[in-house]
């Protein structure tokens, strides 16, 4: 299975509260020599890589504002992922890193080129998971102040991807870096060529600024919920994060999903699937759920539905915490009640019940147990869902991961589940294997790679 410690460039992630816990290390979330310590605990555990959540905006819907969002670092304060993977790359040789960045705020040409330089920096080591950003305050402070419309935004995705595709893989040729001495030519003009973009969100006439990196296109993740998104992901993604509350569920999920890439014209089997869950461990299953209810007692209430609030754009400050949900007469409040009548179908849900649930580890499912038990659950969870692995939220930063790989792992690496070495080198070889570093040629990606001969040369 493959595993990615999902994290933050802030004090607090997904659990809410719990940055309160004496062995939360969030606080040094601005010290790069954290981040690189941290890199090596999850390399030493043979993750696949870490995958840095991000966001364009805030959360200032719960109760009208920021406040709330402010006062649990839900989300904020956040740093810029990217400028610390140079680092944590350097501090490791096998790690992969997987990055967030918005379609809806960040131009084709110079993301392309960020995440060539990260490549290159990293020896190929980086992916891209694309949003669209759906953040009110990203549009205000990033945009021209209105939110664009849900499916206009994948549409705009779509044409950012064949941007970025034109860029990595049909600009510049391989081998047009000569570093000819005794002809003074150092990139040959001949074999550089316009891309000649020119669609309805973006004009892109030139040419990249970077060479080729090691996997000219990142590895590209997805995890779009809606039609949209998952016709996306499937058409697109490499990777696709899910979070599904049961392993039915999760199994309809990733027939959908694999049912799309056929559809689309690709081996549904290249799709890896991951779920997204957190896990509370201890030696022994009596331990774990004490440390369980001890979370559980940090989680805030405020900080949870400041989240929440975000993510539907209702502010749940409307509500009475223990009034089901299901006396909720508009549609937002509907399908809210729906999301979690689906995990629980004889439990009525409160606003408290969710934010209990949300408090630690987010919106996916929490396991709790001994090694042996958090084992035996992956494994269900792995083969029923039919996916290929796993991001692995927390609740307490650092120490929750730490756990993870001192009790849970070497139990995945003795009954075959995980892998005891690392194999190939790229991140895309970590998903498909050794030799696999550049997209696969059913990828809508790789026709672009054919371009480069016809288009216009320097």
């Amino acid at each position: 299975m493959r595993l990615f410690a999902f994290d933050f460039q802030g004090p607090a992630h997904l659990s809410a509260g719990l940055w309160r816990h004496e062995n939360d290390q969030g606080a040094r979330y601005k010290d790069v020599r954290y981040w690189t310590e941290y890199a090596r605990l999850v390399e030493q555990g043979r993750f696949d890589g870490v995958f840095f959540a991000d966001n364009a905006g805030y959360h200032d819907v719960y109760e009208g504002s920021a406040a709330g969002a402010l006062a649990d670092g839900a989300q904020i304060p956040a740093n810029d992922p990217a400028l610390v993977v140079s680092a944590m790359a350097a501090a490791t040789d096998h790690l992969g890193f997987g990055l967030t960045a918005s379609t809806s705020y960040e131009h084709p040409y110079a993301l392309a080129r960020k995440f060539s330089t990260l490549d290159h920096l990293t020896d190929g080591r980086v992916g891209w998971n694309l949003v669209t950003s759906y953040a009110g305050s990203a549009a205000r402070n990033l945009g021209n102040g209105r939110l664009t419309p849900h499916d206009e935004r994948y549409d705009m995705a779509a044409e950012h991807l064949e941007v970025c595709y034109k860029l990595w893989e049909g600009s510049w040729e391989d081998g047009a870096v000569v570093r000819d001495t005794d002809r003074c030519v150092h990139v040959d003009p001949e074999r550089v060529h316009d891309i000649d973009h020119r669609g309805t969100y973006f004009t892109v006439p030139g040419f990249a600024l970077c060479e080729p990196s090691p996997q000219r296109t990142p590895v590209i993740f997805q995890a779009g919920g809606s039609s949209k998104g998952r016709a996306l992901a499937a058409a697109h993604a490499e990777g696709v994060f899910v979070n599904a509350l049961s392993k039915p569920a999760l199994k309809r999920q990733v027939d959908v999903l694999r049912g799309l890439a056929a559809a689309s014209g690709r081996d549904p089997r290249d799709l890896r699937v991951l779920q997204m869950l957190n896990v509370v461990c201890a030696p022994t299953d009596e331990q774990a759920h004490a440390k369980y209810d001890a979370y559980r007692k940090l989680v805030s209430y405020s900080g949870a539905m400041a989240r929440y609030s975000g993510w539907t754009g209702l502010d749940m400050s409307r509500f009475d915490p223990d009034v089901p949900l299901r006396h909720v007469t508009t549609a937002a409040g509907q399908t809210m009640v729906d999301l979690f009548s689906k995990m629980d179908p004889d439990k009525e849900w409160t606003p408290r019940d969710i934010a209990e649930f949300l408090g630690i580890g987010g919106t996916g499912p929490t396991i709790v147990g001994s090694p042996r038990t958090v084992a035996a659950e992956l494994i269900g969870w792995f083969e029923e869902g039919d996916i290929d692995g796993f991001n692995l939220a927390h609740a307490v930063k650092y120490q929750d991961i730490a756990d993870f790989i001192e009790l849970v792992v070497p139990e995945l690496q003795r009954r075959g589940a995980m892998w005891t070495e690392y194999e190939g080198t790229t991140l895309r070889e970590k998903l498909y294997g050794p030799g696999a570093v550049r997209l696969r040629a059913d990828h809508p990606g790789h026709r672009y790679a054919h371009r480069a001969a016809a288009g216009t040369a320097h």
